[in-house]
């Protein structure tokens, strides 16, 4: 079995850590609006999830301008992000949908949606989003690494570690696949060596990871390195991951 004592949870496809807000230049037409939504995509601030809401009404706001000017398919995506982050997943689904109408070969669109499907727990809808996303763009990091956390639901561990591996050879940068496959070797395969190893390369990609600390303290809690873990897990609430900060007001 794996051990349970600090809590743990996945953070799927855009995970920077980086407090970046998208310029505030003037935007003149729909492609300024898109050009500040997908700053704000790539590097705003979704530690938290209040950062995430915030960052995703913010997200909203610009897609909504640029949708105003022009019935885009990646105006329709990025607002779909913002509701997704802002949790209206319904809402999310219906953008998602607009823009693979628009653009039946928008990868991004697949992906998004296929993690607004895992949120709501539709597996197999997850699974072919996915499989569309690598399809049309099979250099989608993305959809590898998202496409491996339903497999990790089903059981499919070693086929998730496959998609993890495959995202990391695609992207050596991407640590969000490296904390998921770190996440998969230890809480689900008791390789807590191989969890810390892959959580180090995470927080070596991204300083500020708060759940790749979170989750090496995980592991190292596991292997009897107390001192460790709790240094990890410290470094997880300094950075406002709030499981972290519940486990050690409880300890």
């Amino acid at each position: 079995g794996t051990n349970q004592a600090v809590p743990i949870s996945y953070y799927k496809q855009f995970d920077t850590g980086q407090a970046v807000i998208a310029s505030r230049t003037q935007a003149t037409s729909a492609d300024d609006y898109l050009a500040q939504a997908k700053v704000l995509i790539e590097q705003g601030n979704i530690q938290t999830e209040v950062s995430r809401i915030e960052t995703g009404r913010e997200l909203i706001i610009l897609a909504n301008k640029s949708l105003i000017l022009l019935q885009s398919a990646q105006g329709y995506r990025q607002r779909g992000v913002g509701k997704m982050w802002s949790k209206d997943y319904q809402g999310a689904l219906s953008d998602y949908n607009d823009a693979i109408e628009i653009d039946p070969q928008l990868a991004e669109a697949y992906n998004s949606r296929g993690i607004v499907k895992y949120d709501l727990k539709d597996y197999q809808g997850a699974i072919s989003d996915y499989n569309k996303a690598i399809e049309i763009n099979p250099q989608n990091a993305f959809a590898y690494s998202n496409r491996g956390l339903v497999k990790v639901e089903s059981g499919d561990y070693q086929g998730a570690i496959s998609d993890y591996n495959k995202a990391i050879e695609i992207n050596p940068q991407n640590a969000l696949a490296y904390y998921n496959r770190g996440l998969t070797k230890g809480r689900d395969l008791g390789d807590y060596q191989g969890s810390i190893s892959d959580s180090s390369k995470a927080i070596e990609i991204n300083p500020q990871y708060a759940s790749a600390y979170n989750n090496r303290g995980t592991a190292k809690h596991a292997l009897g390195d107390n001192q460790g873990a709790c240094y990890d897990v410290k470094k997880a609430a300094s950075f406002g991951y709030q499981a972290a900060t519940q486990w050690l007001n409880s300890e």
